[in-house]
């Protein structure tokens, strides 16, 4: 069973769609999405993006896709034609995105491309020299802790789970990833002398994949640029300042 499935009942407590907007014109609703909720429909789960999208605006549609443990920048456009021009914007890579991701062990990458073709079936990615799209990724380190390191990943094209197989590959999948080989953040791991209760379980610091989708570029109809960053979610925020505070 996976962490979210156990602690994250209700995501969007108290929380309207309107909460999530971070930008809105009239083509484009873009939202600070937050972890646990799927962007499409989902059978196990009757919450999703873009029911509560269509709630908000009737003709929405969303542009692309985060991954349900993924939190971060999301578009969705409020006509056909938008949602047309914004696809057109992504066939074309005229749309730059970045992600905030934290691995385990400390690592210095001055910026390094992760150039490896990526072949997905339905469910999972890999790396695939044969069979494999061209995927290529760009990744930066933003800040070293004791035991983890806070990345920046640029994906530049759009493989289902790209940055998650790509960081997996060269042996840093990001923590919390189970599905690609990454562990969960324990604060026994950074905390000298931390234990938990005798007879209870420690829970991850984060109970997700630590995946932040921070910052999105792209030009608008009329040819205005927009600049938009999103804020971490809690969990995140949390994570972080516990490695500032045991570094």
């Amino acid at each position: 069973m996976s962490y979210s499935t156990k602690t994250m009942t209700n995501p969007l407590k108290g929380k309207k769609f309107a909460d999530l907007i971070v930008h809105e014109d009239e083509d484009f609703i873009v939202i600070n999405k937050p972890p646990f909720v799927s962007t499409l429909e989902d059978r196990n789960d009757s919450q999703n993006i873009l029911n509560l999208a269509r709630q908000y605006h009737e003709e929405a549609k969303v542009c692309h896709r985060l991954d349900k443990e993924t939190s971060g920048l999301l578009v969705i456009a409020k006509h056909l034609d938008a949602y047309k021009y914004f696809s057109k914007l992504l066939e074309q890579r005229d749309v730059h995105k970045l992600y905030h991701a934290i691995i385990a062990g400390c690592h210095e990458i001055d910026e390094e491309e992760l150039d490896f073709p990526i072949y997905t079936s339905s469910t999972r990615s890999r790396v695939d020299p044969r069979q494999g799209k061209p995927s290529v990724t760009l990744i930066k380190t933003i800040h070293i802790y004791k035991a983890h390191t806070l990345l920046a990943c640029m994906p530049f094209t759009g493989r289902m789970h790209q940055i998650r197989v790509h960081l997996s590959h060269i042996g840093l999948p990001i923590a919390g990833d189970e599905f690609y080989g990454g562990d969960p953040i324990y604060l026994s791991q950074i905390k000298k002398g931390y234990k938990s209760g005798k007879f209870v379980e420690e829970k991850p610091l984060i109970p997700r994949m630590a995946l932040h989708a921070q910052k999105l570029i792209f030009e608008a109809p009329g040819g205005k640029k927009l600049q938009l960053e999103a804020p971490y979610p809690k969990d995140f925020t949390a994570t972080l300042n516990q490695f500032a505070k045991n570094l």
